[in-house]
């Protein structure tokens, strides 16, 4: 495979690769490495998931891969729609049971509730989940508007105090839902999620961001060239030194370097 181009953003690295199907392949691999060196010195692993397009090729290649002993590692993921259920085909919890859970049976699979009667308390539950131990591996997307999980511009807080709380989703959060197939319209999709915060998310000792195609160049420029800034939520990954955003040519052709 062709070496990526790789640099450096103020903390944050990216490596930037020929196509998405050579990034997602790469990943796989890293992150394969990455838990069997994490189970081999302290026997376990906690894992949290991201969902989304940008995920789909390199689960995939994840668990072709094989050699995780997934059945010592603990998985949560980043964030789910209020008042959906797990069976709703746009529900994250399918996506991760059908992608995910159904093809490496971990030792176990925490899900956030979205079909909850009562958010606030499962927001409490799921941190407290979240808090036991730390977070080995953090798996991101990014969405149009910047978002990383729910934390679309006008909820997201550098210094949030909750490790979970409940989110209005902003309307291109939304409309990206409706452009990228998982609901037929804007009245179908829910108005508030779940979502674990950014200081949860930069808590985690790895952290990878897979953001390819065209459709991620605006954002990704905002991302690396502009401020860090709540504007762009995903800029606050520059001042991670343990993250690593992978891209495609396509996600990267705004770029300067």
């Amino acid at each position: 495979m062709p070496s990526p181009k790789i640099f450096r953003v103020d903390d944050l690295t990216v490596q930037v690769y020929n196509s998405e199907i050579e990034m997602s392949r790469q990943v796989a691999e890293i992150v394969q490495h990455y838990l069997q060196d994490v189970i081999r010195r302290q026997n376990t692993a906690r894992l949290l998931f991201a969902t989304g397009n940008s995920q789909i090729k390199f689960l995939q290649d994840l668990i072709a891969l094989g050699n995780v002993d997934w059945e010592k590692i603990t998985c949560f993921h980043l964030d789910e729609y209020l008042g959906i259920t797990a069976n709703h085909p746009a529900s994250f919890r399918y996506y991760l049971q059908n992608r995910v859970e159904n093809h490496i049976h971990p030792q176990k699979f925490h899900y956030i509730q979205g079909d909850t009667l009562q958010p606030l308390a499962e927001c409490s539950r799921y941190s407290q989940l979240l808090q036991a131990q730390p977070i080995d591996l953090c798996l991101l997307g990014m969405g149009n508007n910047g978002h990383i999980a729910f934390n679309d511009p006008d909820v997201a807080e550098f210094q949030d105090p909750y490790m979970m709380k409940l989110v209005k989703l902003d309307l291109a959060n939304r409309q990206q839902q409706v452009d990228t197939g998982y609901f037929p319209n804007l009245l179908n999709v829910p108005e508030y999620g779940l979502t674990v915060t950014i200081p949860m998310i930069c808590s985690a000792r790895k952290i990878i961001c897979l953001a390819p195609t065209q459709r991620k160049a605006k954002v990704v420029k905002q991302m690396l060239h502009g401020n860090i800034t709540t504007d762009c939520p995903a800029s606050i990954l520059r001042q991670q030194i343990q993250a690593t955003l992978f891209l495609d040519v396509d996600a990267a052709k705004l770029l300067h370097q």
